[in-house]
């Protein structure tokens, strides 16, 4: 008798529950909506042009739901891909500019925010002395 071995796999994670005829909730809702604009427009299309059109043009309107259906990256599926392309692409700016921040830097503004603090000062005080030398008068 041959012993039969059943493969388990090591990450759990990755395993779906499969819902009907092998499929995922979210593969039989995508080749459902797929069906419900491939299969009408293959009858609109076979109307005016040939079977073969019609057939291609049904293919390639359905395609895009089982791509949404079946295509899975690093966990992410399509539209989380998507998505992310296209704010990499049209929502973030092209270019970031590089800003160091080193201690010397630091030091220099700190300086020259004291000489401003110093200056606003030594204004005040020449200002209130100013004031005082009018009363005295």
């Amino acid at each position: 008798m041959a012993a039969s071995y059943i493969s388990v796999p090591r990450d759990l994670t990755k395993v779906k529950s499969k819902v009907m005829f092998n499929l995922t909730k979210r593969q039989l809702i995508c080749f459902s909506v797929a069906a419900l604009f491939g299969v009408p427009s293959f009858f609109l299309i076979k109307q005016i042009a040939s079977v073969s059109t019609a057939a291609m043009g049904m293919m390639v309107i359905m395609m895009p739901f089982f791509f949404l259906a079946m295509y899975e990256k690093n966990g992410q599926h399509l539209e989380v891909l998507l998505g992310h392309l296209i704010e990499a692409t049209f929502v973030r700016p092209k270019q970031r500019p590089y800003k160091t921040d080193n201690n010397f830097s630091a030091l220099v503004r700190y300086e020259k925010a004291q000489t401003e603090i110093d200056e606003i000062i030594m204004y005040s005080q020449a200002m209130r002395d100013d004031r005082h030398k009018k009363r005295r008068r």
